[in-house]
């Protein structure tokens, strides 16, 4: 077998067989006729077998020389596609994307989507940093942000990531036994309600629907939290009653370990949506814009 050092006149042989001569060869190849004749003949000794039948009209192959060139020419093909194939990866987008958002959003559509780039795109690296305050992604060193609603600063762009979301008030079975059932939103005022707030300290005043307006309640109660995520869980262990995305409960109501009340009154909210600054596209980010976006 030849050495790893004469893959060249390996490579010359393949050509003079393909072109038909040693001055075919030499013209597609930009070298001189001579050079091409000396290597396959230094192949040959290094073999210890002829290769080629030379006569003044044409060139024919040996047995040998068929059975190598057949070798040498899938060789070569493999290691072409093998090249094509790291072409693809250039053309890949690659480096770091950072998403600022909320546990909610990563959970229930950051990760579900984005889950893909392990196959599509694995040189992508996604940091996706949970916080449930609207931060200045820009002075914070974030490519993006998610939040509820397109609204969002100028000089940034909206891309919406998810449909609208319906809230749900809901509560233990224990917690209705103790304190009833409330028919309309005025009867929250009897109840201990779970409150969420706002980086600033201000507190989400519930919006319900009552009679084709929005209402709200000021929840009153010993919990307050900054998260979603946690309200849910407060609500489970019957810490009062909760208003939170429905997609974060919906098992729980199946399997009624919370109730759910005032539906019709509950409020559909603005869907998540993806925000970042015009300028400087990355292909990484473009990558994470086109996936998220519906």
């Amino acid at each position: 077998m030849a050495k790893r050092e004469n893959y060249n006149d390996l490579y010359l042989f393949m050509a003079v067989v393909q072109e038909g001569s040693f001055t075919a060869a030499a013209q597609r190849l930009g070298l001189a006729q001579s050079g091409i004749s000396r290597s396959v003949r230094e192949l040959e000794e290094r073999l210890g077998v002829q290769l080629l039948v030379r006569t003044t009209r044409r060139l024919s192959l040996t047995q040998a020389g068929e059975q190598l060139y057949q070798t040498i020419e899938s060789g070569f093909d493999a290691l072409d596609s093998g090249l094509a194939t790291l072409a693809h990866y250039r053309h890949t987008p690659s480096g770091t994307v950072r998403i600022n958002a909320s546990q909610h959003a990563i959970d229930k559509v950051l990760l579900p989507k984005l889950a893909v780039f392990k196959q599509r795109y694995p040189d992508i690296r996604l940091e996706l940093i949970s916080e449930s305050r609207f931060v200045d992604i820009i002075a914070e060193r974030f490519d993006a942000g998610i939040r509820l609603g397109g609204e969002v600063g100028s000089g940034m762009v909206a891309v919406r990531i998810s449909p609208d979301m319906e809230m749900a008030v809901v509560g233990t079975p224990d917690h209705f036994r103790r304190y009833g059932f409330p028919q309309t939103p005025a009867d929250l005022v009897t109840h201990p309600c779970i409150a969420y707030q706002f980086a600033d300290g201000s507190l989400y005043q519930w919006e319900l629907n009552q009679d084709d307006k929005k209402i709200t309640h000021r929840p009153q109660g010993q919990w307050v939290f900054s998260d979603s995520y946690m309200e849910a869980e407060a609500a489970r262990l019957g810490l009062g009653l909760g208003y939170v995305p429905e997609e974060l409960i919906a098992d729980d109501v199946k399997y009624g370990r919370l109730l759910r009340v005032l539906h019709r009154y509950s409020l559909r909210l603005d869907g998540a949506f993806l925000y970042y600054p015009h300028r400087n596209v990355s292909p990484a980010l473009r990558a994470v814009i086109d996936t998220l976006k519906i």
